[in-house]
């Protein structure tokens, strides 16, 4: 496990949001955040075979104009998108090659395991598929991305010996928000002795830009300080963590993340205060208090997606941002089969399983009317 035994410094160029000039990647953009991330000393580069566009803009922006040996480079396969064979599967990663360019991935993740999608990486046996790369040396190291459960994870690190390390969502207003629970997950890849590459630390780009009572807080602790470095510096400075994913779209927000993590060794105590009293503020807000035991979903006739309607609802509550709750509400709700809030027949079925005694049925229809729902 060379690689992990290296030197390498925690923060990670993520490739999923790079910058665009109309509908495609701006090249000449991201040459110049290639260049200026390798001349501070980072050398991390994700990407994905389902992020448009990424592969190839990464070939031309850092493969073809450094040194092979000069950068680790990651990449991703997501066999639950459009794969009805293994050899579909398979393709992904011949693809990934040619669009890269890179001769073999550093990393290679087996993409966001958890649900209903870890069953395709079974069904396709890309297990062995992966571990045959890595010993023809096209791989040098096998992980996943994960999005569930503690007890999911569980069970598929101890099913699969060979995963040598975990990609997770992890960041300080999720760290114990029963939605995603980045506190258990990394506490689950610790007891198993993973390591841990970090997704998402600036949730989406919103802890870029919380909530007012938090902004005060953080600011008035280090005013010259942006509000995206601390939930930067948050992950980084978690046990076992090897790197922190950013997905930078800008040299502005490059810049900001190089400042504060080009010298960072840790958060010192009272920076830790500091994050604790933000999340302190965060949980005072008020919202609905959904635990996702997703008991409601059992007994409700219509298949509505509720708990995942609750988190898209809760999201716009925090952050007022509707691209970011209707994303959530996508991806929860219909990205998993569920019906929309409109749906709901208000039978109460739901209220009288739910153990939080949620007034669901109004929820639901709130949720209709802020994002504008027909019933189906």
């Amino acid at each position: 496990m060379a690689f992990f035994d290296t030197d390498i410094k925690k923060l990670g160029f993520g490739l999923m949001r790079l910058p665009r000039k109309g509908d495609a990647i701006d090249i000449d953009q991201v040459k110049e955040m290639v260049d200026r991330f390798l001349a501070a000393g980072f050398t991390y580069f994700d990407t994905a075979w389902a992020y448009e566009g990424s592969e190839d803009a990464i070939r031309q922006a850092l493969v073809e104009r450094y040194p092979r040996d000069s950068f680790q480079l990651a990449t991703k396969n997501a066999a639950w998108i459009r794969c009805r064979t293994r050899e579909d599967a398979i393709a992904q990663f011949d693809a990934s090659l040619q669009r890269t360019g890179a001769g073999y991935f550093d990393n290679y993740l087996l993409h966001n395991l958890g649900e209903n999608r870890t069953h395709f990486f079974d069904d396709f046996d890309l297990w062995d598929f992966v571990k045959e790369k890595k010993a023809e040396g096209k791989i040098r190291h096998i992980g996943i991305s994960f999005h569930s459960t503690p007890e999911e994870l569980e069970e598929i690190l101890k099913a699969h010996p060979e995963i040598e390390f975990v990609q997770l969502q992890i960041n300080y207003a999720d760290w114990e928000n029963p939605a995603v629970n980045s506190k258990g997950v990394y506490e689950m890849a610790r007891k198993y002795d993973k390591p841990v590459i970090v997704m998402e630390p600036v949730k989406g780009g919103l802890l870029a830009n919380p909530p007012e009572s938090v902004r005060e807080i953080l600011k008035s602790a280090e005013p010259s300080m942006s509000e995206a470095s601390w939930a930067v510096r948050f992950a980084a400075s978690l046990p076992g963590v090897l790197v922190v994913l950013s997905g930078m779209s800008s040299l502005t927000q490059m810049e900001d993340n190089l400042s504060c993590m080009k010298d960072f060794s840790g958060l010192t105590e009272d920076e830790e205060e500091t994050l604790e009293r933000a999340r302190t503020a965060l949980a005072k807000i008020p919202l609905i208090p959904c635990t996702t035991c997703n008991y409601c979903a059992k007994v409700c006739p219509e298949s509505i997606g509720i708990s995942g309607t609750f988190t898209a609802m809760n999201v716009y509550t925090l952050y007022r941002s509707m691209p970011s709750a209707l994303h959530q509400e996508n991806w929860l709700v219909t990205g998993h089969g569920k019906k929309q809030a409109a749906n709901c027949i208000k039978c109460g079925r739901c209220e009288m399983a739910c153990p939080q005694h949620i007034e669901i049925r109004r929820h639901l229809s709130d949720a209709a009317e802020l994002f504008g729902q027909k019933k189906a």
